[in-house]
């Protein structure tokens, strides 16, 4: 690996200049006169009115700004030539350096150097906290200067993004064999990787997550809204970093439980365009989710109907919770509700895939029963220490592999780790605070797709979790026209799904959601068809 990072920025002619105009203004302001003034604060006299929307009221009060402006006016009238001398040396300064970066050449575990370009470091998103997210970036393996940049997050909340940088849509997976210790668990290529086509960003979101930390405790207290923000400030200064993509198509991504703040953060960064935010970020294109959350009240609700339309429950069963109660699955307010819906849990956790111990390795009692099935990336939760599941059960046998990988000293060296900050890494961090304070997200959709940018919504029908019913629900209260009804699309001449395309009625020209359906729960079970997608 090697370190890359900021410089001078410029070379001997271009300080041997500026030194030279340093010389011109010195000797220029020797033999300047100043003339004598009192500059002071006027704390006397408020501004009349300060405009709604007024730049700088964004960041002091109008009446302070107000008098910082007589100040510096006078400042700029009576000592021009100090001013001149204090603008030569900013221009002497060299820039300041850019957020340090690890390239990656090579992994502990895979054969020989990376066939990509790997890119790992830290953004720092609170400077009161000391919070830094951790982010893994792949460069398109196509054409990365035209290539879209897709930034990505993982579900859980707080589920490590490892999970789409190595069992989803990354460039790397686990190789499928027992892993009896003494070194890393085995790399290898993936050859559906997303990354042939886009430059991938993963980042460790909300703080906590991963190798992303933060020195005051404090910091981990986030929730739905401020890990959002973060994200929208870690880009920026990422950005900042990395101008050369700032010109790329920009995409944002998340599936399951992230799929919920990623709209919230399109949202964010199209109303920063409108306000003309630096960096511009080039948000043509929009956003796509899979499995999305889209809060509690929906997706609970719609797992009864969704499993009774499988035969996962019985007719009585399901009139019994019509009748008791009431729709609201959710929160249940009776005694009779809180029975069935028991019964109905138990069911939905005994059905769809062979049960591994692995997936909960302590006891939970009372918990969601259908928590425990490996439906989605985020219930497959990594407890400390890990239990070796049967090898059958090898989805989830990966996540067993990733905690011996990940926090092995090679791999944190590799991966330029800081010392110190994550002292053990694990897949899901669920004893951390976290506060679901995004309700829904569906307002956000409806906000940034009328906004003309536009949106992929990808489920599977094998998911109780965030069932595929729910997701319709949502996407019909929207009331966008249909642009092309639900119909089959294929892959290499098979049957792959369904899809229905949908636009605004608002004007719009091009199609601005899209529902893809089809046998899917995530990349990671069928990634050749995932892949198109893109």
């Amino acid at each position: 690996m090697r370190r890359s990072g900021g410089g001078l920025g410029f070379g001997l002619g271009f300080f041997r200049f500026y030194f030279f105009l340093f010389a011109q203004f010195i000797f220029a302001c020797g033999r300047y006169k100043q003339p004598h003034a009192k500059i002071g604060f006027s704390h006397a006299v408020a501004p009349a009115a300060c405009k709604k929307g007024d730049f700088y009221r964004r960041f002091r009060p109008c009446g302070w700004h107000n008098r910082m402006e007589r100040w510096f006016s006078a400042v700029w009238k009576n000592h021009i030539c100090s001013s001149v001398v204090c603008l030569a040396l900013v221009l002497l300064l060299p820039p300041p350096p850019a957020q340090a970066a690890t390239v990656v050449t090579h992994l502990p575990g895979f054969d020989g150097p990376l066939p990509f370009y790997l890119e790992t470091g830290y953004v720092g998103v609170e400077e009161e906290t000391g919070t830094e997210l951790f982010y893994y970036f792949v460069e398109s393996e196509r054409s990365p200067h035209s290539d879209v940049v897709l930034l990505w997050l993982s579900g859980g909340p707080r589920c490590s993004v490892f999970s789409g940088f190595v069992y989803e849509i990354g460039p790397v997976m686990f190789v499928a064999e027992r892993y009896s210790g003494g070194t890393v668990p085995r790399l290898e290529y993936n050859p559906y990787s997303w990354t042939k086509l886009a430059s991938i960003l993963f980042v460790d979101s909300p703080v906590g997550s991963g190798f992303s930390y933060a020195h005051d405790p404090k910091g981990y207290d986030v929730g739905d809204i401020s890990s959002s923000m973060q994200i929208v400030k870690f880009l920026r200064k990422w950005l900042d970093d990395h101008p050369k993509y700032l010109s790329n198509p920009f995409y944002i991504g998340g599936d399951s439980y992230a799929g919920k703040v990623v709209p919230l953060i399109t949202q964010y960064l199209s109303e920063g365009i409108e306000e003309m935010r630096h960096p511009i970020i080039n948000l043509k294109v929009g956003y796509l989710v899979g499995n999305p959350s889209a809060g509690d009240k929906i997706d609970v609700n719609s797992r009864v109907p969704y499993s009774h339309s499988f035969g996962v429950i019985s007719d009585q069963l399901y009139e019994a919770a019509l009748a008791n109660c009431k729709g609201d699955y959710e929160n249940p307010t009776n005694k009779p509700c809180t029975d069935v819906m028991q019964t109905i849990n138990n069911l939905m956790s005994e059905v769809l895939e062979p049960a591994c111990p692995f997936d909960w390795p302590w006891p939970m009692p009372g918990r969601d029963a259908s928590n425990r099935k490996s439906l989605t990336e985020e219930h497959y939760w990594l407890g400390d220490p890990p239990v070796e599941p049967p090898f059958s059960c090898f989805a989830a046998y990966r996540y067993y592999l990733s905690y011996f990988w990940a926090n092995d000293n090679a791999t944190r060296a590799a991966l330029g780790i800081k010392e110190g900050t994550v002292t053990e890494w694990i897949r899901c961090a669920t004893g951390l605070p976290y506060t679901r304070d995004l309700p829904s997200s569906i307002e956000c959709h409806f906000n940034v797709t009328t906004r003309g940018y536009r949106a992929l919504v990808y489920s599977g029908d094998h998911d109780p979790i965030v069932p595929f019913s729910g997701t319709q629900a949502w996407i019909r209260s929207l009331n966008f026209s249909i642009v092309d009804d639900w119909r089959a699309w294929h892959l290499d001449g098979q049957a792959a799904g369904v899809v229905a395309i949908f636009l605004p009625k608002i004007g719009l020209r091009n199609p601005s959601l899209w529902q893809n359906g089809g046998w899917l729960v995530d990349p990671s079970d069928v990634p050749s068809r995932t892949i198109r997608h893109l």
